[in-house]
């Protein structure tokens, strides 16, 4: 496909989101599809800044004029086409691909864990972004650049998602730690806690590691060797988030077993409260056994029964169920003594 069709469609057949171009000095401002078809078309070496073009639907990107113009490395089409979700930042050739995720976490746990995934292409003059739901930090990026901040790369509109992910990260760690410490200290005075949310955490936990955490090794790699196009800052910016995300996954790894152990000594007490009432509730039914057999026994309609017709067979059976009570009593307590 050229590019000459593509120039005479209207802007609002176009499936462009939002799209900025940045100048030189990293100021943006918003432009439709229709710039953006230009800016691509008529960019050469010379060309002084960078657009960002964001999609909400994969498909028009692997199937329409990003394809041709924006020229994204082929396994960014392939992370589109799998729908891969875990966070990462890879390099290929002089490219960069980026799997960003934003979360909407419910701290009062009374809704399900949302995930949102962005899918980045990074070159030296574009960056292209398609989204699987609606995002956040995307909405949050586009205020910041409408108000004027400063980008003067692609990789600082990367470097910025990924601080924000971070954030969200240690956000969810210290809500997870509160809790955790709640629970901690009701265990100290001696509260009995049937139930907790402590096994819902530590299942967001593990998969909120598999899906916003990046492997630490692998951006090392990237910073030890980036495209050429990556400023020196931005290897510093990238080199500060590698650090927050490895300080988030220590936290988080030292939180679940934190979380572990409270479950662990949870169920504990749980068990020893339980064998506590059962000792309670057989050593009462021993010591009415007595009393309940003998009733039994002289409860029966027949002939024959002992103390029928003594005056004082009232008495003898009391005193006798009472010997036999206190007897069974003594020895309940001498064995829960032992």
């Amino acid at each position: 496909m050229s590019a000459e069709p593509l120039l005479v469609q209207e802007p609002e057949n176009l499936p462009l989101s939002r799209g900025y171009v940045f100048s030189a000095n990293g100021v943006g401002r918003r432009i439709n599809a229709q710039e953006a078809l230009t800016w691509l078309t008529h960019q050469d070496s010379e060309t002084a800044g960078f657009v960002w073009l964001h999609f909400d639907d994969a498909s028009t990107v692997l199937s329409g004029w990003p394809t041709e113009l924006a020229k994204f490395p082929p396994g960014f089409g392939e992370a589109l086409r799998e729908g891969l979700r875990s966070t990462r930042v890879e390099r290929v050739h002089q490219n960069l691909i980026a799997v960003v995720n934003d979360v909407d976490y419910d701290f009062e746990r009374k809704g399900p864990l949302k995930v949102a995934t962005l899918w980045v292409s990074v070159s030296v003059r574009c960056l292209l972004s398609v989204r699987s739901l609606p995002l956040r930090s995307v909405d949050q990026l586009s205020h910041e650049v409408e108000a004027g901040v400063i980008f003067p790369s692609p990789m600082a509109l990367v470097i910025r998602l990924l601080q924000r992910q971070a954030d969200q990260l240690f956000g969810i760690v210290r809500s997870a730690t509160r809790t955790a410490n709640e629970v901690d200290m009701d265990l100290r005075v001696g509260k009995l806690l049937r139930r907790s949310s402590l096994g819902g955490i530590r299942r967001d936990l593990v998969h909120l590691r598999r899906l916003l955490a990046p492997e630490p090794a692998a951006l090392f790699r990237l910073i030890n060797r980036p495209p050429r196009w990556i400023r020196d800052e931005d290897v510093q910016s990238l080199r500060q988030s590698a650090e927050e995300f490895s300080v988030a996954l220590r936290d988080m790894t030292s939180l679940r077993e934190r979380i572990q152990l409270l479950e662990e000594e949870i169920a504990a007490n749980v068990a020893e409260h339980t064998n506590r009432s059962v000792l309670i509730l057989t050593a009462v039914t021993v010591i009415a056994l007595p009393v309940n057999l003998i009733s039994g026994l002289l409860g029966m309609n027949i002939g024959g029964m002992p103390f029928r017709q003594s005056n004082n067979g009232f008495w003898l059976v009391l005193l006798l169920s009472s010997v036999l009570t206190g007897l069974s009593a003594w020895l309940i307590f001498r064995i829960r003594h032992d």
